[in-house]
């Protein structure tokens, strides 16, 4: 398979973010006491934009040519790639930014890509027919594609510098837990972590309303479009996967855990009430694989990757009047 990039480009590319991107803090859990086990909390929510999104984002976008920035950015996003590449964007001085969401995306995103000066338009039922209609927009208009996942190694070796600052601030660390859903947060931090401390272990989780990754390594096919069964609180992390991760995550990844919804929101619900941290319903999945699973995860000191902290108030309202039994 191909290395489409490596951690030198991963080096790079915390140089080039350093002036705008946040050093987010890893910080221990009070409630997660399972054994002897250290849990931290690696809280990209308190990331630019509520997301691990930015840092991507903002490594594409500031190596684009003149040419490029002045015929404009463009992108398709669930929202928080969408906010990343909105505030990327006004960093760096381009005045014509356009994202597309799908319909029902949370206004706490739509609101934040206009608050940073990037057109936002609903096409598409669902994230792939979104990517259908906003490619075909974003090519008639001329604009540079600000790929969330699939085939820029750009997005990827931005969202590695998280594995860089995982293992720094915590030597110790011998497992990451990492939300998965288009790879390159997963991917990314990986080929960092693994650069540092090859004997760390990553373990992905995905969602079982939409386990595209976990499908496409057991079948040997890269599933770029996924279907989403049922209703899910993971609407940021669902779809299909990048070929990018598809050729280098299997050998980089330890395991990839499956979380049902109703976890998913009972360690969301935690999350909030417990752990008194704001974080998207999504990005909870990791909490939820070591709750549910515990010894399968594994290891000692483990850094949990929280991914998110745009919230969605009805799917917010809605978990917190919900009784879990745990």
């Amino acid at each position: 398979m191909r290395e489409w990039f490596d951690a030198d480009d991963v080096r790079e590319a915390r140089e080039r973010i350093r002036p705008w991107a946040r050093e987010t803090p890893l910080e221990q859990s009070i409630y997660l006491d399972y054994a002897d086990r250290n849990y931290q909390f690696k809280l990209e929510s308190q990331q630019v934009g509520k997301s691990f999104k930015f840092r991507g984002a903002l490594n594409t976008i500031s190596q684009l040519s003149e040419y490029e920035r002045r015929r404009g950015v463009g992108t398709v996003s669930t929202g928080n790639h969408g906010v990343a590449v909105a505030i990327a964007a006004q960093l760096l001085g381009i005045r014509d930014c356009s994202v597309v969401v799908p319909l029902g995306t949370p206004h706490a995103k739509t609101d934040r890509i206009r608050f940073y000066g990037a057109r936002s338009m609903m096409l598409g039922s669902d994230y792939d027919e979104a990517l259908t209609l906003g490619l075909n927009y974003i090519d008639r208009s001329e604009m540079f594609y600000v790929d969330p996942y699939e085939h820029d190694p750009r997005i990827y070796a931005g969202q590695g510098t998280i594995g860089l600052e995982i293992m720094e601030q915590n030597p110790d660390v011998d497992t990451i837990v990492v939300p998965i859903g288009g790879g390159g947060l997963c991917t990314g931090i990986a080929v960092a972590a693994k650069s540092i401390k090859p004997d760390v272990r990553i373990i992905g989780v995905q969602t079982a309303a939409c386990p595209a990754m976990v499908a496409s390594i057991e079948d040997g096919t890269c599933y770029n479009r996924f279907p989403t069964e049922g209703d899910t609180v993971c609407e940021a992390i669902v779809g299909g996967v990048g070929e990018i991760a598809f050729e280098m995550l299997p050998n980089l990844i330890d395991d990839i855990v499956v979380v049902s919804e109703k976890s998913i929101r009972s360690a969301f619900k935690f999350m909030i009430e417990r752990e008194q941290l704001s974080v998207e319903a999504g990005s909870a999945m990791v909490v939820a694989a070591v709750r549910e699973f515990p010894e399968r995860v594994g290891g000692k000191n483990v850094a949990l990757v929280i991914s998110g902290g745009n919230l969605d108030i009805n799917i917010l309202t809605s978990v917190l009047q919900e009784d879990f039994d745990d």
